[in-house]
């Protein structure tokens, strides 16, 4: 694995190009980049109701790709949509390459993902454990790795999970998880706040959730700005999740939208897979995962529940409760520099990881949205490989507090 310079040849401002070198290819447009000022979350989750694919939230201003269908339709509703760009047109017959594109080889394809754990259970065989969640919808395992001082053992200590890259899109997130796997293994019994984790704590890492679309995501020697997994014409993964799933015009109920929910709670075999795994640590009736982060790109947010309705306090949520997790988010976000909110003060979701975590299992669970702050709409899903040792190191702390807050009464 090199790092070299990024060459610019994917990616020019807003518009994402075709490489001279890609492969002629058959392919479709994804849509167009637009931008809308909103004043408010109701504005933008009624925006995102109607199935856009949204890039990231700054300062009010709303980046999403919508078909044409999509934009006379927010026309039609009194949205002003600003165009600002072309989305890309993504090949739908080539195979995926062996690496990234040209200059970003930093980043981990599925199978350096891989590599890096079974290397890391080689050199670390008495703190590590690597295991399977399950396999994806193109069956690519879904590994997970443990990391404690006795790995073999079920030991009754407070359990953490961190789980990366639901989103295709969003490799950085693979880059956090594999961050947090190298710390916390090459580090044991050198760094003193490693090893009192380690040795206290049962860390489990999922480093990629969505396989199959990550590695789509860079099929043809290029970026495809793909979001699904490859289920049929694909699922929102972090919209399938079973708590409220559906409920609330937090998601999308057409198959061709990004935001797509499935058929049922759980018809991506990747979030079963993911939440089979979680049930099966309740063990003696109490569930062992007490914390848990969904790392995203971009924005630089930090959100907790819910998710699905504005309300500080819902059913399951008492204000107590509503409270540990403003002051743990707010905690969490002074560490790295980013803004913390309650979920829905962004818009609205329904399906999410954080609300199933929570509502099913008391988990304290929070979403991350990753660098960049402001990432010029798809432009922001592909940081250079330069920013994965920065950004990622960037959340050393927060992972920290997470692993604090994990031994602490819910």
């Amino acid at each position: 694995m090199g790092s070299t310079r990024r060459v610019p040849a994917v990616l020019t401002g807003l518009v994402l190009l075709l490489t001279a070198t890609a492969p002629a290819t058959a392919g479709e447009s994804a849509g167009s980049v637009y931008e809308v000022d909103t004043a408010n979350a109701a504005q933008r989750t009624e925006i995102a109701a109607t199935g856009v694919d949204v890039l990231g939230v700054r300062d009010g201003t709303l980046t999403f790709v919508a078909g044409p269908e999509q934009a006379r339709e927010l026309r039609a509703d009194g949205f002003r949509l600003q165009r600002v760009g072309e989305a890309p047109t993504r090949v739908t017959d080539a195979a995926a390459p062996a690496d990234f594109p040209s200059g970003d080889e930093g980043y981990h394809t599925y199978a350096e993902v891989t590599a890096e754990l079974e290397q890391a259970t080689r050199d670390h065989g008495d703190i590590t454990r690597l295991s399977s969640a399950g396999e994806s919808f193109e069956g690519r395992p879904l590994h997970v790795l443990k990391i404690s001082d006795n790995a073999a053992a079920d030991e009754d200590e407070p359990e953490v999970l961190f789980t990366c890259n639901q989103h295709a899109r969003e490799h950085l997130t693979t880059e956090m998880c594999l961050r947090i796997v190298q710390r916390f293994t090459d580090g044991y019994g050198s760094d003193a706040t490693v090893t009192g984790f380690v040795d206290s704590r049962e860390i489990y890492v999922i480093p990629t959730v969505n396989p199959d679309g990550a590695e789509y995501d860079i099929s043809g020697g290029q970026y495809q700005g793909w979001r699904k997994n490859r289920q049929g014409q694909g699922t929102d993964v972090n919209r399938n999740w079973g708590h409220r799933w559906g409920c609330c015009g937090g998601s999308s109920d057409d198959s061709a939208d990004e935001t797509f929910r499935g058929t049922e709670a759980f018809s991506s075999l990747e979030a079963r897979a993911v939440a089979s795994f979680v049930d099966s640590r309740v063990v003696g009736g109490a569930q062992q995962i007490t914390a848990h982060i969904d790392f995203h790109t971009y924005s630089e947010l930090v959100l907790w529940p819910y998710g699905y309705t504005t309300d500080d306090t819902a059913e399951g949520m008492s204000p107590e409760q509503a409270k540990r997790f403003s002051d743990v988010g707010t905690e969490l976000a002074n560490s790295n520099g980013y803004t913390p909110q309650q979920s829905s003060d962004l818009y609205v979701t329904d399906g999410s990881i954080n609300d199933w975590m929570w509502g099913e299992h008391r988990i304290l669970s929070f979403t991350f949205e990753m660098y960049p702050a402001d990432g010029n709409g798809l432009d922001g899903f592909y940081p250079p490989d330069e920013q994965i040792g920065p950004q990622t190191a960037r959340n050393d702390g927060a992972v920290d507090i997470l692993l604090r807050e994990a031994g602490e009464p819910g």
